[in-house]
């Protein structure tokens, strides 16, 4: 319980940042300060500069936003979709039991790199790729822990009784199934927010995911890399944030009720 109410905090630390902090820059990610290549913090640079001069504040805000969005979307559009199609498997039962679990089956087959670069070809923009590709795979998720516990649930005589007293699926979800999922899918969901964070950090690292100029975490650890001997401050900046998003996720996920 102690390490989810740190976990919280941490992550509201963060969000907050991400929020906040662009409206208190003075500068922006983008504005170049020439002069102040590297240079440690002053009035305008809370956080200093990077190899282009640019503030790290402006932009280590902007890339929290931005891989928190993106994380977020991709993990709720992967749950809604995921816990939908798993109630509607142990629902129905029989061939659309089957054919959803080899859908899931096939997808996760597929590895998410993949998905994200094949949603690039598709989609416009690089965020909605991340976003698509993302959501594609961590539904199987979902639907797996959904389906597990709905079919068991089912089968029991509290859903037997209140299907003969003519309450329909949705009141049977929300007043029994849910109380049974619903604390494994919270847990799951803060793995699929962790798990996405590091894969959008991952794939700005090897250069497959956003483009210069968008601040990333990823992204800015390969920009500051080889600058890492004038300017170790500079570099440390992303790597802590990606270190503590992932920490707090994971304590949210492992912390009991």
């Amino acid at each position: 319980m102690r390490a989810r109410h740190l976990g919280l905090g941490l992550l509201a630390v963060l969000v907050a940042f991400a929020l906040i902090g662009p409206l208190l820059d003075p500068v922006g990610p983008f504005k170049q300060a020439l002069l102040r290549v590297l240079a440690g913090p002053d009035a305008q640079a809370w956080f200093g500069y990077d190899h282009l001069g640019r503030s790290m504040f402006a932009r280590l805000s902007q890339a929290l936003r931005l891989s928190l969005t993106i994380a977020f979307a991709a993990t709720a559009t992967a749950a809604v979709l995921g816990i939908a199609l798993g109630a509607l498997a142990s629902w129905r039962g029989g061939w659309i039991d089957r054919g959803l679990s080899l859908l899931a089956d096939s997808v996760l087959a597929l590895p998410a790199l993949l998905m994200v670069l094949m949603m690039g070809v598709i989609l416009p923009s690089t965020p909605l790729a991340f976003w698509a590709g993302l959501a594609a795979v961590q539904w199987i998720e979902f639907f797996r822990l959904t389906r597990s516990v709905a079919r068991s649930q089912l089968a029991s005589p509290a859903v037997e009784a209140a299907t003969l007293q003519g309450f329909g699926p949705l009141w049977v979800f929300r007043r029994i199934l849910w109380p049974e999922i619903g604390p494994m899918l919270r847990t799951a969901t803060a793995f699929g927010v962790a798990n996405a964070i590091a894969a959008i950090a991952a794939l700005g690292f090897v250069s497959v995911g956003m483009r210069a100029p968008t601040p990333e975490l990823g992204l800015m650890m390969v920009e500051l890399l080889p600058s890492w001997r004038e300017a170790p401050f500079a570099l440390l900046q992303p790597v802590a944030a990606c270190f503590a998003l992932l920490l707090s996720l994971n304590l949210i996920a492992g912390g009991r009720e």
